[in-house]
């Protein structure tokens, strides 16, 4: 006969067990190994994508799809050349801190947190990461912690500007009052000072401290291009009394990031051009 009584003795057993889970604090010696297996997984997540993107660039893994690395990390993991580059240039810095175990026993546990250090030297990389560590009270610091460690060691040893003449980078406003209302809007580099660069957007000229400017990352063809559609845009700002479709027109691509516009978006701004009296029919 078929017995439909629950069965109270696994109940128990399993009620038991989840007590036990429950009340126990402490781990045994294997949970601690495997816990600390874990974490390092967590923490070397991104270290990891980084490594094996470099491997695939360096050794060329993808030739047999595609043209170059950039596209191929488009189609395969939907990264941006930006992106790619941001997790190889960690992973480096990674690779850097991981060989100085005996100064270094907190390490990294995401890309942002290493992005101020990619432009130092191996020792500064160290040094810097470790005051962060410092200033974080013992703990992995944010990337703003780093970033401001990384701005001192400007300011004192004189670092060189990042950034170059023709380079396609966002605002990041912050608190700064003069450019509050440009935020993530592009624009190219036209002059590069001590600690502050010209940036030209489709409306105007802005000079911007580099805690204020983040690159866009694009290679020279992508640069290129940019740069000539900024003088387009700036063009048909100048015109005058324009009409609002333009003004949005103006807007939505000033803010837009992708280094080269769609079939739409081109012909919209060839109409709004030929309106203008830019383009001669």
């Amino acid at each position: 006969m078929l017995n439909l009584l629950p069965d109270t003795t696994d109940k128990t057993i399993i009620s038991k067990s989840a007590v036990e889970i429950l009340t126990t604090k402490e781990l045994t010696e294997e949970e601690e190994r495997d816990r600390f297996r874990l974490e390092r997984q967590v923490e070397r997540a991104f270290s990891a994508a980084g490594k094996a993107l470099r491997e695939l660039r360096d050794r060329k893994l993808y030739r047999n799809s595609h043209q170059t690395f950039e596209e191929y990390c488009k189609d395969r993991f939907s990264y941006n050349r930006s992106r790619s580059y941001q997790l190889i240039d960690a992973a480096d810095v990674v690779d850097n801190l991981e060989e100085c175990p005996q100064f270094v026993d907190i390490l990294p546990t995401a890309e942002g947190q290493v992005r101020p250090l990619t432009k130092l030297e191996a020792e500064e990389q160290v040094s810097c990461w470790q005051e962060a560590v410092e200033a974080a009270g013992g703990k992995v610091p944010s990337g703003r912690i780093v970033k401001s460690i990384v701005d001192k060691l400007r300011e004192k040893t004189n670092l060189p500007n990042p950034y170059y003449l023709g380079q396609v980078c966002q605002i990041l406003p912050k608190d700064i009052p003069e450019i509050k209302g440009k935020n993530g809007c592009w624009g190219i580099i036209t002059h590069v000072g001590n600690y502050s660069c010209t940036i030209t957007t489709w409306e105007g000229e802005y000079l911007v401290k580099i805690e204020n400017l983040k690159s866009l990352d694009y290679d020279e063809t992508e640069c290129e291009y940019m740069q000539q559609l900024c003088q387009r845009l700036v063009r048909l700002h100048q015109v005058g009394n324009l009409d609002d479709a333009v003004g949005w027109l103006l807007t939505g691509l000033g803010k837009r990031y992708q280094p080269f516009l769609t079939p739409l978006q081109e012909k919209l701004l060839a109409v709004a051009e030929e309106e203008c009296g830019l383009i001669l029919t």
